[in-house]
């Protein structure tokens, strides 16, 4: 199983459309292929922080994901709209059972 997470702080008159575009970007995502969940938050502590936290089957579904002409134009979207460069780190996990 491949873990994306990502985020990004984006600018306070922003932060609506920026919350739109994620949850749009969020459900598209989990209609493709591979895609265990895709999910948008709101950092608790930082309510101009937005998190995303994606599960893929593996990295064969994340290169197509990436390929998607949506996803790159939501990244440059969140871009233009954030404090700082967004921020994303690719796992490779392996699920443990916990009984």
């Amino acid at each position: 199983m491949i873990i994306i997470t990502g985020s990004a702080t984006i600018r306070p008159a922003c932060i609506d459309e920026a919350l739109r575009l994620g949850r749009e970007h969020s459900q598209r995502s989990r209609g493709e292929p591979g895609c265990v969940a895709h999910n948008c938050h709101i950092d608790a502590e930082n309510p101009h922080r937005i998190v995303f936290v994606e599960e893929w089957a593996d990295m064969d579904a994340v290169k197509a994901h990436f390929a998607v002409p949506e996803s790159g134009g939501f990244v440059k979207a969140m871009g233009r709209m954030a404090v700082a460069a967004p921020v994303m780190t690719i796992f490779n996990a392996d699920e443990i059972s916990v009984r």
